[in-house]
């Protein structure tokens, strides 16, 4: 009896071209995907941290709170550069920026869920920071975008996507660096401390990346 081997496939990175709706519906739902794959990490995780577990009125708590809701217009954004931009930099960057942000999200609510708590608390946002942040009346955070701002990005086109999509994820990402910041001075809850940790240094990194192609745009 003989019998057929199959090579498995060869999975691609895709570059960012000119995305058709099937290619962008195909990322839509790898995105979806892998945040689903490593919110199990992120519970696996939480279920296996010892020590105090977190209240309602924790640093860590606001910190998983206020950041969900800071990732999510980021992603809300990158996943706008992705799909509109012009320079196929950006248009990576904001699929990454989406694919990062998106799993954190998963990570964050995950642990809300761990500690029993749920995703919105009676506190103010950025009450739990050490530095006294407090958010406007407009109740955004640091360095995020307004609406109008956001209506603008989902409005432009082409070059002026990629511009306006770094103005306003740099002071996005100035502002997620100063909640890590936040985070870190006052928790040691280890599964909390290394996302903190992670997400500094990955937003630095873009924050420089991003500012590099604005010198190059001019």
């Amino acid at each position: 009896m003989s019998s057929a081997v199959q090579e498995a496939p060869v999975v691609q990175r895709m570059e960012p071209a000119e995305p058709r709706q099937s290619v962008r519906t195909l990322r839509y739902l790898t995105l979806a995907l892998t945040a689903l794959i490593l919110l199990g990490v992120g519970w696996t995780a939480a279920t296996l941290t010892t020590g105090r577990t977190p209240d309602g009125q924790s640093a860590e708590a606001g910190f998983a709170r206020d950041m969900s809701r800071h990732h999510a217009q980021a992603v809300e954004m990158a996943m706008i550069a992705y799909d509109k931009g012009q320079d196929p930099a950006i248009r990576q960057m904001g699929y990454d920026m989406a694919l990062t942000q998106q799993a954190q999200i998963g990570h964050m609510q995950r642990w809300l869920q761990e500690w029993e708590l749920l995703p919105t608390g009676s506190r103010p946002a950025m009450e739990w920071m050490p530095d006294g942040v407090r958010v406007g009346q407009d109740g955004l955070m640091p360095g995020m975008a307004t609406r109008d701002e956001i209506t603008q990005l989902h409005e432009s086109t082409a070059g002026e996507v990629d511009r306006l999509f770094i103005r306003l994820m740099i002071n996005h990402h100035l502002g997620g660096v100063h909640m890590a910041d936040g985070l870190l001075e006052v928790s040691d809850r280890p599964e909390v401390v290394r996302m903190a940790q992670a997400m500094k240094q990955a937003q630095q990194k873009e924050i420089n990346e991003l500012r590099k192609l604005q010198v190059s745009d001019g």
